[in-house]
């Protein structure tokens, strides 16, 4: 039991070190992701309002009427492609996923801009295993909390270990999830 609680502390230690990035990465795009009904965890958006003169009606020369538009709001270089999801309202949209809405009638629109939050988009990205690379990767992490998990069990003995405190910490730990899923399955 002496070596069991030896090698428990020794992987415990270098492979916790080793997988300190990838806990973090996981721990904070969990938080973000956990909170999508509460705020988009991958961008920011930014709202401008104007009023334009530009006549947007629907017409044979929309097209250049619309890069008019983007020399005053934003860029005629962004501008990707428009549709009218109404008769009175004008959607164009733009490179990097930004998009303006014109009512066409009186001429007040608003430009919507997205913005990568920092830290959080790239998490978020490899959270969604964006390769096999990656995927492998996590696997390997994930295997690598299984094990965290079972060492833990042995690192520490008497009341502070598994008969003691870290007995009931580890039945809590199984019991609330257990509950959860009872109540809300």
């Amino acid at each position: 039991m002496k070596q069991l609680r030896k090698w428990s502390r020794i992987l415990h230690r270098d492979i916790g070190y080793f997988f300190i990035g990838t806990t973090l990465i996981y721990g904070l795009s969990g938080i973000a992701l956990n909170h999508m009904s509460d705020w988009n965890p991958n961008y920011s958006v930014e709202i401008n309002r104007f009023t334009t003169a530009v006549n947007l009606e629907k017409t044979a020369s929309i097209k250049e009427h619309i890069l008019t538009l983007l020399d005053e709001v934003d860029n005629r270089e962004n501008y990707k492609k428009h549709y009218y999801p109404s008769e009175h309202k004008l959607k164009i949209f733009l490179k990097g996923g930004s998009s303006i809405v014109v009512n066409t009638n009186n001429g007040k629109g608003y430009a919507e801009y997205l913005k990568r939050r920092p830290i959080f988009y790239e998490v978020n990205y490899l959270h969604y295993n964006p390769n096999r690379f990656w995927t492998w990767f996590s696997d390997i992490f994930a295997g690598a909390l299984i094990l965290f998990a079972i060492t833990s069990l042995f690192m520490v003995k008497g009341k502070k270990g598994l008969k003691g405190r870290g007995g009931i910490y580890t039945a809590l730990g199984i019991l609330i999830p257990l509950i959860f899923l009872l109540l809300n399955i």
